[in-house]
């Protein structure tokens, strides 16, 4: 379930007519961007992005990047972008972090349809000349590059003892609902989940990576919830992640994330993110899951 309240009846012209006016002048009115812009669905903010590069002859995007700046601009930017443009990017700028964030990936690849993925892949394609798969490959080497290429072909989604190449190529080669048949399976047989078994086998990248994607996969409402609660845990806040699950997720199940956050930790998500963050991005990110403030 979403949690942004957007306005129905907007009109993208005078949405990138008042964009215009935030952005002109000494300085942006960082209040009016998140009041329009907090406020629309993917489609009204494409309209809008459509309508300022007509009226003005200019990268709304572009602009907005130039006139906002930290987390603020970070969290507006991704926000911005159509969601299979906004993952590509989130893809590209987790490998090449000095220490890569390979949960984007498993999350991209867990989360989304397989048309979804396609579209992401594509746009990958589009804005960086190069496939997805090969970009991955080049960060990544051995059981650890056979899981993350394997999870984000496409193939992965058709319906076709106790060792790695068994768990990769179960891993990579089935749909959704007979990966969660045969998590289910293993734990009734064995009377513990895969996840505490792997954690005991190999401490290292892919056992970790492994991991991860089944949690993701298993239930990726409480794998959310757990990457924000680790994010405000941190030891300073880790806004990078805070900002890629707001995001991602204010149009899709942010509210039930939000719901279990508050069950987990006895403090709705709102406050917390109110105690930890601050300025326009506190500001934005409250505006994402309807909390104004």
């Amino acid at each position: 379930m979403a949690t942004i309240v957007t306005v129905e009846d907007a009109y993208p012209g005078v949405d990138a007519e008042l964009l215009k006016k935030a952005c002109h002048g000494w300085g942006t009115d960082e209040k009016a961007v998140i009041a329009i812009l907090a406020h629309r669905n993917a489609t009204q903010r494409k309209l809008i992005r459509e309508a300022y590069q007509d009226m003005y002859d200019e990268d709304l995007v572009k602009r907005l990047e130039y006139e906002l700046s930290g987390d603020f601009e970070s969290a507006v930017y991704r926000w911005n972008l159509d969601p299979a443009d906004r993952n590509a990017v989130l893809a590209s700028v987790a490998l090449r972090k000095e220490h890569r964030d390979y949960r984007v990936i498993i999350e991209l690849s867990c989360t989304l349809s397989p048309e979804e993925l396609d579209d992401v892949k594509h746009s990958y394609q589009c804005r960086f000349k190069r496939s997805l798969e090969e970009d991955i490959a080049s960060h990544t080497s051995d059981d650890l590059r056979k899981l993350l290429v394997g999870l984000v072909s496409i193939h992965r989604y058709q319906e076709k003892t106790f060792n790695h190449e068994e768990i990769l190529r179960i891993i990579t080669t089935r749909s959704k609902p007979q990966l969660m048949a045969t998590l289910n399976h293993y734990k009734d047989e064995h009377g513990c989940s895969m996840t505490k078994h792997l954690k005991d086998d190999r401490d290292n990248g892919y056992t970790k990576t492994l991991r991860t994607t089944i949690r993701c996969m298993s239930d990726p409402i409480k794998y959310f919830e757990k990457v924000i609660r680790n994010a405000i845990k941190s030891s300073g806040t880790n806004e990078d992640a805070l900002t890629r699950v707001i995001v991602t997720r204010a149009e899709k199940d942010l509210e039930i994330i939000m719901e279990q956050y508050h069950k987990r930790n006895s403090v709705p998500l709102d406050q917390a993110i109110t105690k930890e963050t601050s300025g326009h991005y506190k500001r934005f990110l409250l505006a994402l899951l309807g909390k104004d403030d």
